[in-house]
């Protein structure tokens, strides 16, 4: 077998040498005239005019101009709705197959079509990654191990004319045939509904398995690695899976998980980062000397950029109607954007709700700064969920603890407004000091923060509780596992009423 591996990543190496990465910028623009041609007798294409853009002398400025900025309720309200009723040729050729079902912090709930072209564009961007891999000089054996991906279940639901599901569970129950003999946990166990039972199916499992290379959210990973380490009462995972060496990461900030996941590892593994959402596989780290992740500047996704301030993005965090939006060619590298999208899931200029700032142009490499709506700006304080993770990885330092879930909103304390936080913590240091901590963390790093604190901004509050308050109340009111998220801000009566769940619960664990 190890002779096959050396074969495999020999193949890899010479594709690797054949074959360049194409120059970004010209490739954005043949994905965008690409994507008009093919949408431009669907619904969406005649009533935007995609024909006329297509003769113009710049068809990136010409589309900018006739085509709005969408989030999902204005795309689903006036265009893919029809889709869900069975309507075809609406903002793509043809009809709908798939939905993926999306219960993110944009919107309560959300249907996003999956064409065949997106699903091509996904195995095209995940045949990429692993092509990839030799950049993180691999040794041949990794590549004839077995790969565990943890997603949401491949077990669709049937809705009339399509299927229904995650993306990550739609993405799977269309992998190409020849990755069966390497995927596990295998379509049986796959196609489990219950997040609890499949990892118990899995542990009981795990044993028989060579796995190499795991991949899924950072906390529903932890979950799973803590069930089967316990159920086969070894000390670390590495004892039943000694030749597992990557963690293809991705959905949520790795570096607050990453102090708790390497206590269940016998050595660090190589960390991956990758970024696929419910719209698409948008970008992948492509390189070891970096954690930005490079986008896809060629298959089927024309990225734009519109600048993370009050000028362009309402207090909502949508991007206001006048708003400049910047492609590729003209968008400035360590200038925070909100990530908008036109793509083979007939997605058009379609902000997808995060953050990012282009770390290498040359290389369309980036990172996620956070949310649009995971963005405390109520007093005036402009935090990020990047800030709030630094922040808390001093605390976490200063207290000797692990923080990997938190939860915070503005609150009203009588007539002012408080930042009220709920942190899952391993220990139980003094949350007056751990406040107290934070709030001058805060204010050192965030100028806008300090000038709050002096005005709007009167206190600010901590409440420690156990990680496992945050899953069950994912569990409870959304679905465990997958690509569900626990989201960082709340609006004030949100975030009262997780404080009577954290209340109601507290005593039963």
């Amino acid at each position: 077998m190890a002779v096959i591996g050396e074969l495999i990543k020999r193949a890899i190496d010479f594709t690797g040498m054949i074959t360049s990465d194409p120059d970004p910028v010209h490739a954005q623009e043949k994905v965008l005239r690409n994507l008009l041609e093919t949408a431009r007798l669907t619904a969406f294409g005649k009533a935007y005019g995609f024909t006329q853009i297509l003769e113009s002398d710049n068809i990136i400025e010409a589309f900018q101009s006739a085509v709005p900025v969408h989030d999902y309720d204005k795309l689903h309200g006036e265009w893919w709705h029809y889709l869900l009723e069975g309507h075809q040729n609406v903002t793509w050729p043809g009809g709908q197959q798939y939905f993926a079902l999306s219960s993110g912090t944009t919107s309560n709930s959300k249907h996003i079509p999956v064409t065949d072209d997106m699903l091509n564009s996904i195995r095209r961007a995940g045949i990429s990654e692993i092509t990839n891999i030799n950049a993180f000089n691999l040794p041949g054996d990794f590549f004839t191990k077995q790969i565990l991906m943890l997603g949401s279940s491949t077990s669709l639901i049937q809705k009339d004319d399509h299927q229904e599901g995650e993306i990550s569970g739609i993405s799977a129950a269309n992998l190409p045939t020849w990755f069966g003999g390497i995927y596990k946990p295998g379509r049986e166990i796959a196609d489990i509904p219950d997040f609890d039972e499949k990892i118990k199916r899995i542990a009981q499992e795990a044993a028989s398995w060579d796995i190499g290379c795991i991949s899924g959210i950072p906390s529903w990973v932890e979950l799973m690695l803590k069930e089967v380490i316990n159920y086969n009462k070894v000390a670390n995972i590495h004892e039943i899976w000694p030749n597992l060496m990557v963690y293809t990461t991705g959905g949520v900030a790795f570096e607050p998980y990453r102090k708790s996941l390497e206590k269940l590892f016998a050595h660090p593994l190589i960390y991956i980062d990758t970024y696929l959402a419910s719209e698409g596989f948008i970008a992948m780290q492509k390189r070891p000397d970096t954690s930005s992740m490079a986008l896809f500047p060629e298959n089927g996704i024309f990225y734009e950029f519109v600048p993370f301030d009050n000028d362009h993005v309402d207090e909502d965090g949508l991007v206001r109607p006048d708003a400049k939006a910047f492609s590729l060619a003209n968008a400035e590298e360590n200038v925070e954007y909100v990530l908008v999208i036109s793509s083979v899931s007939g997605a058009w200029r379609y902000m997808i709700g995060d953050t990012v700032t282009i770390t290498d142009k040359q290389k369309a490499e980036i990172k996620i700064t956070g949310r649009t709506k995971h963005f405390l700006n109520v007093t005036g304080s402009q935090l990020s969920v990047n800030q709030m993770n630094d922040g808390l990885r001093v605390i976490e330092k200063e207290y000797d603890v692990v923080i990997k879930e938190f939860i915070v909103a503005a609150v009203h304390r009588g007539d002012d407004y408080i930042h009220k936080w709920f942190l899952s913590c391993d220990k139980s240091p003094d949350k007056v000091k751990v406040a107290e901590s934070l709030d001058n963390t805060l204010m050192e790093n965030n100028k806008n923060y300090k000038v709050a604190r002096g005005r709007a901004l009167k206190g600010v509050e901590v409440e420690l509780i156990p990680e496992e308050i945050f899953y069950k109340w994912s569990e409870e009111t959304k679905k465990l596992g997958g690509q569900i998220k626990i989201p960082r801000v709340m609006k004030e009566p949100d975030f009262l009423e997780f404080a009577a769940f954290v209340e109601k619960n507290l005593g039963s664990l």
